[in-house]
C-alpha cells in the first residue's frame, strides 16, 4: 500500500536512473500525469506515454534521458518537499529558487500544477511538491 503516491513516483524514477534503466512504468493519476508533462517540457525526460489498462487506473511509461557523452542521468536531484505529514505551503514571493533558477520546483496551485517560475509570473502560491535539477 502506497501512502504517498508522489514520493513513490519520484522514487521509481530515481531507482530506475540509478539502475541505468531506459524505461520506467508508474501507476497513473492526474497529478502524476501533470508532473510528467512538466518534466517533458523542461527537458528532464526523453518521452512519455499514458496507457489505460483494463482496471481504469492506467500506467505512465517514461523514457528516461541520459547525457550522451558521460552516460549520466539528466536528472541529478529529485526530492519531495511537501509530505503528507508536513505540508509545505509558500506564497508567490516565498517560492523556492532551485539551484539559483537552474532547477525547477513543482507547485500545486489553485490554477493547477505548474513550475515555480510560472507560479511567480501568475503571482500564485501553493504547495511545493518537489524540487528537480
Amino acid at each position: 500500500m502506497v501512502i504517498d503516491p508522489i514520493s513513490d513516483y519520484l522514487t521509481r524514477i530515481r531507482n530506475a536512473q540509478s539502475a541505468n534503466h531506459r524505461m520506467v512504468e508508474i501507476p497513473a493519476s492526474n497529478t502524476k500525469k501533470k508532473i510528467t508533462e512538466i518534466l517533458y517540457t523542461k527537458g528532464y525526460i526523453l518521452k512519455y506515454k499514458f496507457d489505460t489498462s483494463e482496471n481504469g487506473q492506467g500506467v505512465i511509461k517514461i523514457a528516461l534521458k541520459y547525457d550522451q557523452v558521460a552516460k549520466t542521468p539528466v536528472i541529478k536531484h529529485l526530492s519531495r518537499v511537501s509530505t503528507p505529514g508536513l505540508r509545505q505551503y509558500r506564497g508567490s514571493k516565498e517560492l523556492p529558487r532551485v539551484l539559483s533558477g537552474l532547477g525547477i520546483a513543482i507547485i500545486s496551485t489553485s490554477k493547477g500544477i505548474m513550475t515555480d517560475k510560472e507560479a511567480r509570473v501568475q503571482n500564485l502560491g501553493g504547495e511545493v511538491l518537489c524540487e528537480i535539477y
